[in-house]
């Protein structure tokens, strides 16, 4: 039996705190608890500055590791800074948290191999992240031409263990391409060669969006290919950008899909596969950011993850799949030993709030003002 298999305990009584009192109408005497190993978060983004302060506890309260994106302004190109940022994510951390922040590089088309070393010796680089140049949020200076420029880098990444895990967003930026289906496109031209051409090197999909993304995961080598599914991307099919008017909290990259293609991604990560992992790619904007003109891409879902996370495979009725698809299946993929540490999910109703309020401004997190079923608390 596996550990996931005997999570489930009837509670009679069990202790509420103040706030769950005062977030539910009327409290239930039995409960169902699901006590897993501690997750981890394998895409996810803290900014930095006062953003970072204001959000890094949500992360940090819920996961025992996470892998942090690059894409600040300037971006993470360096190990030198990648150092730094990881120290600046510490320093607002209480010092007993235990959270650690796994730093990743922006790779571009200067990225140098001797960087790689530089980072593979740093022993806080875990991976390099790919962003086709204009795909999403901060990728101005991404690559341009991955099989001539950035393919020496490839290859010293292939040598070594560490960071050998390029993390693509999986994306072209072929404007005449509809966004629609870019991730399909991307497959079709770059991804599949990429992993001909290099098939030691481990490739992570990064929040994948599509039945074709599944096919491409499920077709490749298991140990080599795999990738990170959003709570999004799993509840959310692309009526939720326009349901009511347009909804600019529900926009992200890469843009939702059709219910076809949700329904793919849910089968995909509630049949036990192990190609599968958590990564959150929780984005974090000032409201006025998002309701604007332009509004920033991005969906804020770091206090309402594992909830739904959840939520999907009790749906499925997969509940005995879920500690591996958000504790163990990430950290055998990169080849880390499991967390220690356990958390608690409740079955106990809360509100999300409608939206968290900090001196420099809001932000508004996925669910705002609604009921989730599932309460997350740490043993």
């Amino acid at each position: 039996m596996t550990h996931a298999a005997a999570i489930f305990r009837s509670v009679v009584g069990f202790p509420i705190s103040k706030s769950q009192k005062t977030s539910r109408r009327a409290i239930v005497k039995s409960e169902m608890e699901l006590h897993l190993t501690k997750p981890d978060d394998w895409h996810l983004h803290l900014r930095d500055g006062d953003l970072l302060e204001s959000v890094v506890h949500h992360s940090a309260s819920h996961f025992g590791r996470a892998i942090v994106m690059p894409n600040l302004k300037p971006p993470i190109t360096t190990t030198a800074a990648a150092v730094a940022y990881r120290e600046s994510i510490l320093n607002v951390l209480p010092r007993d948290c235990g959270f650690d922040p796994m730093m990743t590089l922006y790779l571009t088309d200067d990225t140098s191999p001797e960087e790689i070393k530089l980072a593979r010796s740093s022993g806080v680089v875990y991976a390099v992240k790919l962003y086709p140049a204009g795909a999403t949020t901060n990728s101005q200076e991404g690559v341009t031409d991955i099989f001539g420029k950035c393919f020496p880098v490839l290859e010293e990444m292939r040598k070594k263990k560490m960071p050998h895990r390029l993390l693509v967003h999986g994306e072209v930026t072929d404007p005449n391409i509809d966004i629609f289906d870019r991730e399909k496109v991307f497959i079709e031209t770059i991804l599949e060669a990429l992993v001909r051409k290099l098939p030691q090197l481990k490739v992570v999909m990064e929040h994948i969006t599509t039945m074709d993304a599944v096919k491409f995961i499920m077709s490749s080598r298991e140990d080599y290919v795999a990738a990170t599914v959003t709570p999004q991307h799993l509840v959310l099919n692309r009526n939720a950008l326009f349901r009511g008017g347009l909804q600019p909290h529900n926009y992200c990259l890469p843009v939702l899909k059709r219910e076809v293609h949700r329904q793919a991604i849910v089968s995909a990560v509630t049949s036990g596969s192990k190609r599968f992992f958590v990564g959150t790619d929780s984005a974090p904007h000032a409201r006025n950011l998002k309701e604007s003109t332009c509004g920033c891409a991005g969906i804020y879902n770091a206090s309402v993850a594992l909830s739904l996370y959840t939520k999907v495979f009790e749906e499925a009725g997969a509940l005995d799949k879920l500690e591996a698809f958000m504790s163990f299946n990430g950290p055998d993929f990169y080849g880390l030993p499991r967390n220690s540490a356990k958390i608690i999910l409740q079955k106990s109703p809360w509100r999300v709030p409608e939206s968290y309020v900090f001196k420099w401004g809001e932000i508004v997190p996925m669910c705002a003002g609604q009921t989730l079923e599932w309460l997350p608390s740490v043993c």
